[in-house]
């Protein structure tokens, strides 16, 4: 009896061992294939430790390299659309922070791409001619965050308001945030989750 009892023991960590296997190939497949979709941040431990519920705006932008604001991210209401279309395409960005001409630097509004091609392209409007403050979304109806937004919320915000680009505002504007950058932020969070189920179930956690 006792090694009958050996053999099914056996065979049962056996199949536990395949199970396992199968299930890690399946994972990793899965996560290669969204980081191939969206990419990966590029210090992303805090974000795979915290909850969502924790991860703020500035974890994202911190995982992002803008802790400093570059003046890439904005650009003045009386600049040309050709211009500010041009340092769009240089940064490989999709909106830029409409700041008013003068030393205080207040903010005006914002011009996406969207206000590009639907006012300008869609239009037969040449970009050269077109000043920034003509076809720009107006401040009031600027949607923001500050840093120490939740990411949920920014996201509740950004799907609310069918917007792809937020500007991060405290006081000044001190980054731009995309819905790309919180589905990456999503992604990491929910790899850390990955981690620690398979640790439990590896028996790892007591």
């Amino acid at each position: 009896m006792q090694g009958i009892a050996r053999v099914i023991r056996s065979c049962q960590e056996t199949l536990k061992n395949a199970i396992l296997k199968d299930w890690h190939a399946r994972v990793r497949a899965n996560r290669e294939s969204i980081f191939s979709r969206f990419g990966s941040l590029s210090s992303s431990t805090d974000i795979r430790e915290k909850g969502l519920e924790n991860v703020t705006v500035a974890d994202v932008l911190g995982t992002k390299g803008e802790e400093e604001t570059g003046a890439w991210l904005s650009c003045l209401s009386n600049d040309t659309v050709h211009d500010a279309v041009k340092n769009m395409a240089q940064h490989n960005i999709g909106s830029l922070v409409v700041l008013k001409p003068g030393q205080e630097q207040l903010i005006a509004g914002i011009i996406t791409e969207r206000d590009y091609l639907q006012k300008i392209i869609a239009q037969g409007r040449s970009p050269k001619q077109t000043r920034v403050g003509e076809i720009m979304t107006d401040k009031n109806k600027l949607i923001t965050v500050s840093s120490d937004t939740n990411i949920l919320k920014a996201m509740q915000l950004m799907t609310e308001h069918h917007i792809r680009h937020i500007p991060v505002i405290d006081g000044k504007i001190v980054g731009m945030m995309s819905i790309v950058d919180v589905v990456r932020a999503v992604v990491e969070q929910q790899s850390g989750e990955l981690k620690r189920l398979n640790d439990f179930i590896k028996g790892e956690y007591y």
